[in-house]
């Protein structure tokens, strides 16, 4: 009997002793899994302090999600095209809100340009077009409930001129959760707002002042155009449409400084499935993360905002927005122009140039930014340049650009203009706001030849 207790007790041992040393290699497992993360992420994370610094994206951020910090050197300006879409039916909504959003990662530039959504998009004559036709092609008809963004953006490029990359078709509903997940943003709403419509369930009752605004309170504000009795924005701000698209830009302006903050890193996944469960797009997550880095260390004060300039219509029966071509092309060369972001060596003119050259050299400032992996391309235009007499008082880089460019930016002569095509071979001139510190901004792209 007792032998068959003690035969027990040691059976107890050895799986109590079994137990222990299964636990402990348990715990040596985890600890090396810890200990091993933690130097794949160190590793990691100073690689991208080593290669870029700081200054230039989150390297946490960028380690966190995997990123290469080579691949990072690769990201550029991107464009989006980014519809509000709203309404009570799932068959019958509306586009309250054009925007194009754009973002330089390596400038840190962003820019935001409304588009009326009465903008009149049609090839007709405005004139003599039926009023069908003119209903049927202003910008928000011819998105036709999200069916035919392609022909939208294809629309809206002849209107602003500039490559669309990507398209965001949003619900309000992803709005509204957004904000309650950052809980709220800070704004001053600027006047009362009072509106009521049952057809669409839409319920609008805000007080002017400053405030806590969350998802409920967003949609009201950014769908409100005018109150019950018809009153609306003043004047100087914007009256309706005009001032709901300013609301939307700097509502929007506030809630990127509310996302950007430390704190909501942690959130980035999970902002992202509320956005994706929300909206249609042709953006893929793989090249959203590689922005979310940069995202991070943006400066709100780099965000440049407008809208598409122009006038109202009634045509045929029909108002409509029309767009002013000169002042539209000059404010997007104003928003979408990457700006010189690193000032190097300001070049002295070489004695054995000509007397007209050194002339030259004093009256023409010019910036070169190279929109090319080929640094050899910068200094053969750079070299081009300092021999044709003119002074590049700044060089840097900006995002990889497909086509070259020359912009004048200070109105000097087609003369001028016609010498600086014929040293570079670039045959494609624009003309942008005048640049206190240069008279030509010349973009290197793809497309150069040497």
């Amino acid at each position: 009997m007792k032998k068959d207790i003690n035969s027990k007790d040691k059976k107890k041992k050895k799986k109590k002793s079994k137990l222990k040393v299964f636990l402990r290699i348990l715990l040596l497992i985890i600890i090396l899994i810890v200990i091993g993360y933690g130097i794949w992420f160190g590793i990691n994370y100073f690689k991208h302090v080593f290669k870029h610094g700081e200054s230039y994206y989150d390297p946490l951020s960028a380690t966190a999600l995997g990123i290469d910090p080579e691949k990072l050197k690769t990201v550029g300006r991107i464009n989006i095209l980014l519809l509000g879409e709203s309404g009570y039916e799932d068959d019958y909504k509306l586009t309250d809100s054009i925007m194009i959003v754009s973002y330089n990662p390596q400038t840190q530039q962003a820019s935001m340009l409304s588009v009326p959504r009465d903008t009149y998009v049609g090839k007709k004559n405005k004139d003599t077009a039926t009023s069908n036709y003119l209903a049927s092609y202003k910008v928000n008809s011819v998105y036709r409930n999200g069916t035919n963004i392609p022909e939208a953006i294809e629309r809206i490029e002849e209107v602003v001129g500039i490559d669309i990359d990507n398209y965001v078709l949003i619900d309000t509903e992803a709005i509204v959760q957004i904000v309650d997940a950052i809980g709220g943003v800070r704004f001053n709403v600027p006047i009362d707002m009072n509106y009521d419509d049952t057809n669409q369930n839409l319920h609008i009752h805000l007080q002017a002042g400053e405030q806590l605004i969350d998802g409920a309170k967003a949609e009201q504000l950014l769908r409100f155009r005018h109150n019950q009795d018809w009153t609306s924005y003043p004047e100087e701000y914007g009256d309706n449409d005009l001032g709901r698209m300013r609301t939307q830009r700097e509502f929007i302006q506030a809630t990127l400084k509310q996302l950007i903050k430390f704190e909501n890193i942690t959130k980035v996944l999970d902002l992202l499935n509320i956005v994706f469960d929300n909206i249609k797009t042709d953006l893929t997550m793989e090249t959203i993360k590689y922005y979310i880095p940069y995202a991070f260390k943006f400066d709100m004060n780099n965000i440049k905002s407008g809208m598409v300039p122009g006038t109202n219509e009634k045509c045929n029966g029909i108002w409509i927005y029309i767009p002013n071509k000169k002042e539209t092309k000059q404010l997007v060369n104003e928003l979408f122009t990457d700006e010189v972001i690193a000032d190097e060596n300001v070049n002295t003119i070489n004695n054995n140039t000509s007397n007209q050259d050194e002339e030259k050299s004093k009256e023409i400032k010019v910036e070169l930014l190279n929109g090319t992996t080929s640094e050899t391309a910068l200094e053969e235009v750079k070299q081009k340049l300092k021999n044709a007499g003119y002074n590049v008082t700044k060089t840097g880089n900006t995002s990889l650009t497909e086509k070259s460019v020359i912009i004048n930016r200070t109105m000097q002569s087609t003369i001028v203009e016609e010498d600086l095509e014929e040293q570079l071979q670039i045959k494609n001139v624009k003309s942008s706001s005048s640049n206190n510190k240069v008279d030509f901004t010349i973009i290197i792209g793809k497309d150069y030849k040497k």
